[in-house]
């Protein structure tokens, strides 16, 4: 029994009031360290089920989450976002590279080794609808953490059940219903309260409004948000809307075809993102003005299909449907390199940005076919900031504060108010 009370009061959930950080998981920490991260899935044909090939999902990621924040990862379908959360949550094998957790390698760990580790990392599923149990009710869904970890919360786990509901805006009073009773919107909020349970220090959440519509989105959004600066909570979103990204996030990174093509702070990746894919997908987002509803110049529409990912392409895998593609980008891949302070980026003709490779000029012909879909004002508008921000790029870097001061963002942008992210 000593043991249990023990364990409780280490992984006891935070109340609502006066929950900090522990003492290893300082803001601005790096929390979460992946490198080199591989995930492919073996395709397998004959009697003998030889592997004839394999589908790479996920294929050499690298990035970092620092204690605290929120990183969004965006990207098409078929990218690899939901397989990278499952794999930094260990809810699959990698095949290769690590994953850190607060300096420790998880890689490998088998399930005794994970089970520690599972009080401090958490998921929130896609689908609300098929991620409850419909034979459970509430109150043994998300009492589920607390039998499994042996730990017995004080004041007892219902009490503590009733607590988190009301945590995440739902009435103690539904601790005996059942899944089949509640709407889209309550089944997520049951969902998050499962994950919080046992105050985790991270929390992954694969698309956790997608299935839901627009006016309770912005409901979990905002109680996810709240949360976060209640609990000291660091989140890995993974989410298809823009829009979503842009307002829950403090860094985003941008996956095409497995691999990150651009890693940056919020506002840097919104005002100049720098990778072709990336300005594409920006170009996608709607802009609630009516003042703009003819402004069709501004979308640049992206010329073919997504290659497959069992056989992708060689070089930059975004050659295939890129307006600026030139032979390099055939046979040389680019490597995720920082060209602007706090902004990583793969690519060799990058936008915004001088050239990497600017002795290649000679477009390919897929990109001519490419650039004949986006409209001559957008690539000259590309073509006059890319002097004056590299410009700006050569000032800060010739000051004595420069890259040294700029390589954190700024802790004021992440704290912009919500009416000023959405004004953008």
């Amino acid at each position: 029994m000593s043991e249990k009370s023990e364990d409780a009061a280490v992984t006891n959930p935070a109340q609502s009031e006066g929950a900090v950080l522990s003492k290893d998981a300082a803001p601005g920490e790096t929390l979460l360290k992946v490198t080199g991260l591989q995930k492919h899935f073996p395709i397998r044909k004959g009697l003998l089920q030889r592997q004839v090939g394999a589908v790479r999902a996920v294929d050499g990621i690298d990035f970092e989450v620092r204690s605290g924040e929120t990183l969004g990862v965006v990207g098409e379908s078929g990218c690899g976002k939901s397989t990278m959360g499952r794999l930094i949550t260990r809810l699959l094998e990698p095949t290769a590279g690590t994953v850190e957790f607060e300096g420790k390698d998880i890689t490998h760990l088998g399930v005794g080794g994970m089970r520690p580790l599972r009080r401090d990392v958490q998921m929130i599923f896609q689908d609300p609808y098929s991620s409850l149990n419909p034979r459970h009710t509430i109150g043994t869904i998300i009492s589920a953490p607390f039998r499994l970890q042996g730990v017995e919360p004080e004041g007892g786990v219902k009490r503590e059940v009733q607590r988190l509901l009301s945590v995440v805006g739902l009435n103690p009073e539904h601790y005996n219903r059942y899944p089949h009773e509640f709407s889209g919107g309550q089944r997520q909020r049951i969902g998050i309260a499962r994950a919080l349970a046992l105050k985790p220090k991270l929390v992954v959440a694969d698309e956790p409004v997608s299935a839901l519509d627009v006016s309770i989105q912005a409901q979990v959004v905002n109680l996810m948000d709240d949360l976060q600066q209640e609990l000291g909570l660091t989140y890995v979103i993974i989410a298809h809307d823009l829009s979503v990204v842009r307002h829950v996030s403090d860094r985003i990174a941008v996956m095409y075809l497995g691999k990150i093509v651009e890693l940056a702070d919020r506002e840097s990746l919104y005002k100049a993102p720098m990778h072709p894919y990336t300005k594409a997908l920006m170009s996608a987002v709607p802009i609630p003005d009516p003042r703009r509803r003819s402004a069709k110049s501004e979308r640049i529409l992206l010329k073919g299909d997504v290659p497959s990912p069992i056989s992708p392409p060689s070089g930059c895998r975004f050659h295939t449907r890129c307006w600026k593609a030139t032979q390099i980008c055939t046979t040389v891949e680019p490597q995720l390199v920082e060209l602007k302070p706090g902004q990583r980026v793969a690519c060799h003709h990058p936008e915004n940005f001088e050239d990497q490779a600017p002795q290649d000029t000679v477009l390919l012909t897929a990109a001519k076919e490419a650039a004949e879909l986006v409209a001559d004002e957008v690539l000259a508008e590309s073509a006059t900031t890319s002097a004056a921000v590299a410009a700006e790029v050569a000032e800060v870097a010739a000051s004595p504060t420069g890259p040294a001061a700029e390589e954190t963002p700024d802790a004021a942008a992440s704290d912009e108010p919500e009416t000023d992210r959405d004004s953008k």
